[in-house]
């Protein structure tokens, strides 16, 4: 058992020379705080959510549910579910995950073996309290074909080619939506109530699928 304190922190912290069953251990005996893990080959980040940081996770978990459904399209959402592979020195988690095309190969099962399962269709990253680029490696890594990135001002999509992340103008998952414009419903999300908003995704959505 590995006994952690930390001090205070404001935003996050780094730490190297982090073995794999220290990493393992702290996911356990952290599971109950309000922390972030990412372990990348020995380095650990411990990072803390700030209310912001929520908000935005929310609303863009919201914005792919609304998504699917006005398309019609099954999901199963998996939240901040850990990802870790010991055989590639990597763990983290997602601040949102989808299984969508592969979603019948992950429903109802409690726990799932990232050796031996698909990786989620779709991640979501909130880039607000810090970057996931660092993070990107392990994504790609653990062969996640898309990833939306959001960092308070600008949204990117991202597929996956060639072990590689690219930079794309259409959704992998939904590739029938205009999927750039949800930054203009993120932009009001300070003025607009959160129901008027998604309500408001909501119609938007319904001129792209009619």
């Amino acid at each position: 058992m590995v006994n952690a304190t930390f001090p205070q922190l404001e935003q996050k912290v780094q730490l190297s020379g982090i073995s794999w069953q220290t990493y393992q251990a702290w996911l356990h005996e952290l599971s109950d705080h309000r922390l972030r893990l990412t372990y990348n080959q020995g380095n650990l980040e411990i990072m803390v959510p700030s209310p912001e940081y929520e908000f935005y996770k929310t609303l863009m978990g919201r914005f792919v549910e609304t998504i699917a459904e006005e398309l019609r399209i099954k999901i199963h959402p998996l939240g901040s579910t850990t990802f870790a592979r010991e055989d590639l020195g990597r763990g983290l988690e997602p601040d949102e995950c989808f299984y969508i095309r592969n979603q019948t190969a992950v429903k109802g099962k409690k726990r799932l073996d990232p050796t031996q399962g698909p990786p989620p269709d779709l991640v979501v990253e909130i880039d607000i309290t810090s970057s996931s680029r660092d993070r990107m490696a392990s994504y790609a890594a653990l062969g996640v074909p898309e990833i939306w990135r959001y960092d308070g001002k600008a949204f990117w999509v991202y597929q996956l080619q060639n072990q590689e992340y690219q930079l794309s103008e259409a959704s992998l998952a939904f590739p029938d939506i205009a999927i750039a414009e949800i930054v203009h419903f993120l932009e009001q999300s300070a003025t607009t109530d959160y129901l008027d908003l998604v309500a408001a995704f909501r119609d938007w959505l319904k001129t792209q699928v009619s």
